[in-house]
């Protein structure tokens, strides 16, 4: 039963294929060799088939490049923000830091004979 739904099918694809309206071959783009072409009008129009699909690729890449490299900077710019921001609050920490020991006296430690009288009261 199998076999015959896949006989089937085989025999009625092709013609649903065809009657779709897309060719079954499709020119691809890309670079071809024009050297085996005998006319000189063959010949030209591959070449210049050529050259358009050059432009065309070095165009996109040339878009995709500065898409990055303009991402690249948007990233750049803001790490610098960041560290901007980082600098600024270690410097604030360090002048936090410093503050303190200016504004109280520096304590001396306790002598030993100052500790035993406070012992012996």
């Amino acid at each position: 039963m199998i076999i015959k739904t896949v006989a089937a099918m085989a025999l009625l694809l092709p013609p649903c294929l065809l009657e779709s309206g897309h060719a079954l071959a499709q020119d691809v783009p890309g670079i071809e060799i024009c050297t085996v072409e005998k006319t000189m009008e063959r010949r030209t129009s591959c070449l210049q088939s050529n050259v358009n699909f050059l432009q065309k690729t070095i165009t996109k890449l040339a878009i995709d490049n500065q898409q990055k490299l303009d991402a690249a900077n948007r990233q750049i710019e803001g790490l610098k923000t960041a560290v901007a921001g980082l600098q600024k609050t270690l410097d604030d920490l360090q002048a936090a830091q410093k503050s303190p020991k200016d504004a109280a006296p520096p304590q001396s430690p306790p002598s030993p004979a100052s500790s035993a009288k406070d012992v012996a009261k």
